[in-house]
């Protein structure tokens, strides 16, 4: 596998959230089956506000169930930011029950749409990539594991996965193997609990995600699903309405 990390790409992905983005309650559906006793997931479903230096600047909406014995997250965001064309991005990852991804796919609308369709199966994760206007373009990537955290840019309910993959048992440090599909990019992450956070008057369970670059943090309520996102560096911040 080629020695990228995910730590520039990652970077770089949050300074296309801040200055560029045109370049890129359980809530259960009726009749849905839950997940059986020992799923590290949980069915969530809702809407993600984003703001950039205090000004919203689009919105998400995901929703992660139980379905033909895995897991489907699926996402939309919408960004729309001065000076720049409106820009949608949606995701459909599929998991296994201990969330180890089976297929995504995503699509990126601006003024050109592109789309891609990622099968992982044993540690390799095959994409095939549909550019509009040219070829399609196939690559494949390996990993030590098949177990591998899908974080694609712009669909921030994936981070409410990383939340559940993280082992709160044993919690310390812990590095996770990472695919950001939209960059064609593999690579690392380091994720570890401080403990209690506060944000805005109100008390989180905290969750740090960490690159070489730059560091995110996670928000989370006592069951440990997301409700805020932030990027200090950046100014930027993902607040669950």
């Amino acid at each position: 596998m080629r020695k990228t990390t995910v730590r520039r790409d990652l970077g770089l992905f949050f300074v296309s959230f801040l200055l560029a983005a045109s370049s890129s309650a359980l809530v259960l559906h009726a009749g849905q089956k839950k997940a059986p006793a020992g799923s590290l997931l949980i069915a969530d479903k809702g809407k993600l506000n984003l703001f950039l230096d205090g000004q919203s600047i689009g919105h998400e909406e995901f929703d992660i169930a139980w379905s033909g014995g895995g897991w489907v997250a699926k996402g939309t965001t919408r960004l729309a930011v001065q000076g720049s064309p409106p820009t949608t991005v949606s995701g459909t990852l599929t998991l296994r029950p201990n969330g180890a991804p089976v297929s995504y796919d995503w699509t990126s609308q601006t003024d050109k749409t592109n789309s891609a369709h990622i099968d992982f199966a044993n540690g390799v994760a095959k994409m095939l990539l549909q550019m509009q206007g040219a070829h399609s373009f196939e690559q494949d990537l390996t990993f030590g594991s098949p177990m591998v955290v899908v974080l694609d840019n712009n669909l921030y309910h994936q981070y409410a996965i990383l939340a559940r993959l993280y082992d709160w048992a044993h919690r310390g440090e812990q590095s996770f193997s990472v695919i950001v599909p939209q960059q064609l990019t593999p690579g690392t992450i380091k994720v570890e609990a401080p403990g209690a956070l506060t944000a805005e008057g109100k008390s989180y369970e905290g969750l740090k995600v960490t690159t070489e670059d730059i560091e995110l943090t996670l928000y989370l309520d006592p069951n440990h699903k997301l409700m805020r996102l932030e990027v200090p560096a950046s100014k930027a911040a993902v607040v669950r309405e």
